[in-house]
């Protein structure tokens, strides 16, 4: 039997390790997504990811924000948020849901907390040894 066929598969899928500590604008998260600023936009309008300031502080995300309809207020804002290297995964996460399986912004929106839910329950169940 060959070495190939005792792996099961020929295949690498290509990854990359993101620290939590490393920080992105909102254009930055949009490239290493591959995604518009807009569909960025609507994952954090609909809560998928959060942004933070430069001081590391939770932000409201003004409503309606699209970079079409910008003010110079909204867009000092946003030019101050930051995102950490879980927003990325989860972002990547939430785009990979819409494009594959074509799942809108709320319904991704809720498999992430699901999702987020079950890996909380096997963390709880891990610790108490089941």
């Amino acid at each position: 039997m060959s070495e190939e066929s005792r792996s099961g598969s020929d295949t690498t899928t290509p990854a990359a390790v993101v620290e939590e500590q490393i920080e992105f604008t909102l254009i930055e998260l949009s490239r290493a997504c591959s995604a518009d600023v807009e569909q960025i936009t609507a994952l954090i309008a609909e809560g998928v990811i959060e942004p933070t300031s430069r001081a590391g502080q939770a932000v409201d995300a003004p409503t309606g924000l699209s970079a079409s309809r910008a003010t110079t207020s909204t867009e000092s804002m946003v030019a101050q948020w930051r995102f950490s290297g879980s927003s990325l995964r989860r972002a990547r996460l939430a785009l990979r849901l819409s494009q594959d399986l074509e799942v809108n912004a709320p319904g991704v929106a809720l498999a992430l907390d699901l999702m987020d839910e079950i890996e909380e329950l096997r963390a709880r169940l891990h610790r108490l040894g089941r």
